[in-house]
């Protein structure tokens, strides 16, 4: 028996004024997936997110996230997901402890369960040395495993993860994959945005918006046999330009 996706969506908008941010997008994510949403700047991913996540009334359309209506259901979306995002993750003038004991209290987790994971979490990530260290004073590699680590600390059915692989090295970039993969083999969906096409090839399926509109989806290799080309960068090229697949 087939299950309901963990997004579906359909026809959603959001207009600011008389701007449309978000244009009558309509698509679906299987649970388990690892989905791509790429876009250029201005493109209207982060108003696409903020609509997913709770935190942004639609203009119109309709949208379930994790089995709940976007429109009356915000506050069950925001317990059954996580986030994570390369602007703002931890708290770096609290320590490794602190920012773990603090984001699983905002997931609704009682504090024997934020004991015993927090415990699992450090020592998984071999970061036992710099639990008590300031988020302020440790790699930036270490915080981005780390702030991805706190976002699915509650076992979430989702993970929206916006640019979180930003600023890292590529040795740390693979390692934090590693972690996703993990992450979506116990059953998490994660909802990927990145800037790094080479990190397009590790997606099951991705989405590329322009002014508003998803304007091409598919899995990675489906989308290069479309476009007739080598590579996610030339899709992605031809995308944004308004190009004719196989021109």
């Amino acid at each position: 028996m087939k299950t309901e996706p963990i997004i579906c969506v359909d026809k959603l908008s959001r207009r600011f004024g008389d701007f449309t941010a978000v244009d009558q997008i309509s698509f679906s994510v299987e649970r388990g997936e690892i989905f791509g949403f790429l876009g250029a700047n201005g493109a209207g991913k982060t108003t696409a997110i903020r609509m997913l996540t709770g935190l942004l009334r639609p203009s119109a359309g309709e949208g379930k996230v994790a089995g709940f209506d976007i429109y009356q259901e915000t506050e069950s979306i925001k317990k059954n997901i996580g986030y994570m995002s390369q602007a703002f993750s931890l708290y770096t003038n609290l320590t490794v402890w602190e920012n773990i004991e603090f984001f699983a209290g905002i997931y609704g987790m009682q504090f024997r369960d934020i004991h015993q994971k927090g415990k699992v979490l450090v020592q998984q990530l071999g970061m036992e040395n710099m639990a008590s260290s300031l988020v302020a004073d440790i790699p930036m590699g270490w915080r981005q495993k780390l702030a991805f680590s706190v976002a699915i600390i509650h076992q979430p059915k989702l993970v929206f993860l916006d640019e979180p692989t930003g600023g890292v090295d590529p040795i740390t970039r693979r390692q934090f994959w590693d972690l996703i993969y993990e992450a979506t083999s116990s059953g998490i969906t994660a909802f990927v945005t990145t800037h790094y096409m080479d990190e397009v090839e590790y997606f099951d399926r991705v989405s590329i918006m322009v002014d508003g509109r998803i304007a091409a989806m598919d899995s990675p290799s489906g989308l290069k046999d479309i476009y007739n080309v080598r590579s996610m960068d030339e899709v992605f090229y031809q995308v944004a330009r308004n190009q004719s697949p196989l021109s």
